[in-house]
Formats: structure tokens, sequence, C-alpha cells
């Protein structure tokens, strides 16, 4: 069964999608620096789209080898960036950015969650979670604190 960490996104932000994102290319990073090989589950194209120009503002020296679904190398990079109704590649780490459950979750080792700061997608969270612990998953949870990706660096 996977371990799934819930981040709780900071509620005072003036920008809870910029947060997102940040702590989003932020565990990328963190998992690709393990050689672990990790998937962004996004709700749509558009948002997947969003998070690809995202990690490829990281400065050099955090460099996230990634790509989109159906593009890139055929092998695969170590982050792939993904939407619903894809098909899901195997991977040790997923971030679901998707706001639902991951019907397969049990393929994955580590899942990685967020609780959002509008109230609605905070309850839906907190479905998730019962879900998760109820599929017998070891749940976490942690306050989301996470550096912007214009300050990230190797000793990070």
């Amino acid at each position: 069964m996977p371990i799934v960490t819930f981040y709780q996104l900071d509620e005072s932000s003036q920008d809870a999608e910029q947060d997102m994102l940040n702590a989003c290319s932020h565990l990328l990073l963190q998992t690709v620096k393990k050689r672990k090989w990790a998937a962004v589950l996004c709700t749509d194209k558009q948002q997947a789209e969003a998070v690809d120009e995202f990690v490829w503002q990281h400065p050099v020296d955090s460099f996230i080898p990634h790509n989109l679904i159906g593009e890139g190398p055929k092998q695969g990079t170590p982050a792939e960036i993904t939407w619903l109704g894809q098909t899901l590649n195997s991977r040790h780490t997923m971030i679901n950015l998707s706001q639902s459950m991951i019907d397969n979750h049990r393929q994955y080792q580590h899942i990685i969650d967020f609780v959002p700061v509008e109230e609605t997608e905070k309850q839906q969270a907190r479905d998730r979670y019962k879900q998760y612990k109820l599929a017998g998953c070891t749940m976490q949870f942690e306050k989301a604190q996470f550096t912007p990706v214009n300050q990230i660096n190797e000793s990070n």
C-alpha cells in the first residue's frame, strides 16, 4: 500500500494557485533528486501545460527532466505531467493536482496530495483523505512550506 501525504496549503496566501505550483515543483524536484520517477496528475491538459511551463522556469542547477504525457523520449523522463483521462504510466510517486481520488492508487509507492484553501476543494481533499485511509494507505499530513521556484538551488 502506498504512503499518502497531504500538504496543507497556506490559508493566508495571496495566490493559492502559485503556492500549489511551488509546492508541486519543489516535491517533484525532491523526488527526482532521489532518483525516483514521478508523475504529476492534473485536472486537464490546460493545467498540465501550465505545470510544464512552470517547471521549465527552474534554475539550471535544479532542472527537472520532464515531459508532458505522449511527448519526449520513448523510454520517458524522470517526471511526467499528465491529466485526467490519460493512461497513467507506473511511477514511484504520484503528485495529485486533479482534486480527485486516484483510481489505481496501489500502483504507486507514494502519493502526494494537497488540501487547498478554498472551502469546497478543502472538503474534497478531506473526502480523498478518508478514501485513502479506508483503502489501507499509510497517511501523513504536513504543512506546505516551500521555497519559490526562483529561489530553489541544489542545497534545498
